[in-house]
């Protein structure tokens, strides 16, 4: 399978973001003729204000960004794994957060699954910038895998990659592949990214595929700068393939016989523990 990543320069620009995304599809489609295609984390709104945030947020299905991926799957008979979209959360009253949301739409432009994201990045970097994620965003909590024509593909967003546990769960659910659609902030980036996109694939043995938002945007008078390098990962720890800084488009092809090769030579699954 012909994998194509899409990094990123997303901003406070809802429209341009998605005229962007498109554009770069298309240029993924007509250059590298892939079967899936990922998107980067928040591909359609980056920074802004709270209220910004809302205001940019849709339901799925019903607004313009997973409107403009549904017809783009469909137009070109691919997987559109759609990093993630600011997602309305309906018939809760007094709920003032959105959701963190990855839509996925099959070749015939159909959804075929919603994860939310589960881990809220509510840190303080090390220049002191704190990030409370949890303060706009209301956190998933379902594990989700899905069929991608005989590849059992898991969802994950930029945070996760810091939670071992749940990428375990969706080995255990039988991914054999991974996205983690990422912002990744610069000051973090730049020492744990790799590291820690090589260790989930090595502890999954599972291709780990992560496009990512490079440059900078601006959140209310505060500019804050995301680290790029979207990664494809094989089931060794290797880096197959990697962006350059700047907005574009990274390929590799992924060999699910080589999954099945690594996890028979080092049998972890079989191996695990499970401690008191």
């Amino acid at each position: 399978m012909k994998i194509s990543l899409i990094q990123m320069n997303s901003r406070a620009d809802k429209a341009a973001n998605i005229a962007t995304a498109t554009a770069l599809i298309e240029q993924a489609v007509a250059e590298e003729r892939p079967d899936w295609v990922a998107l980067p984390e928040c591909f359609d709104f980056l920074g802004g204000t709270r209220p910004d945030k809302l205001a940019a947020a849709e339901i799925p299905g019903e607004g313009p960004a997973s409107r403009a991926l549904k017809a783009l799957a469909k137009k070109h008979g691919i997987f559109i794994h759609a990093g993630s979209i600011l997602e309305k959360i309906e018939g809760q009253e007094g709920e003032e957060r959105i959701h963190n949301t990855t839509l996925v739409f099959n070749r015939a432009g159909e959804e075929i699954a919603r994860y939310r994201k589960i881990h809220m990045f509510d840190i303080t970097g090390p220049d002191g910038t704190q990030y409370r994620e949890s303060a706009a965003f209301k956190p998933g909590d379902t594990v989700v895998t899905y069929d991608c024509e005989g590849i059992t593909i898991g969802c994950s967003i930029c945070y996760d990659l810091r939670f071992p546990e749940l990428f375990q769960a969706l080995a255990e659910k039988g991914a054999e592949m991974i996205a983690l659609p990422s912002a990744f902030t610069l000051q973090t980036g730049k020492d744990h990214w790799e590291v820690l996109c090589r260790a989930r694939a090595i502890e999954t043995e599972a291709y780990f595929c992560a496009p990512a938002q490079c440059g900078t945007h601006m959140v209310g008078n505060e500019t804050r700068a995301t680290y790029g390098h979207s990664l494809i990962a094989d089931p060794w720890g290797h880096v197959i393939a990697k962006a350059s800084d700047g907005v574009g488009i990274v390929s590799a092809r992924i060999e699910p016989k080589l999954v099945a090769k690594v996890r028979a030579q080092i049998p972890v699954a079989q191996h695990k523990v499970r401690l008191k």
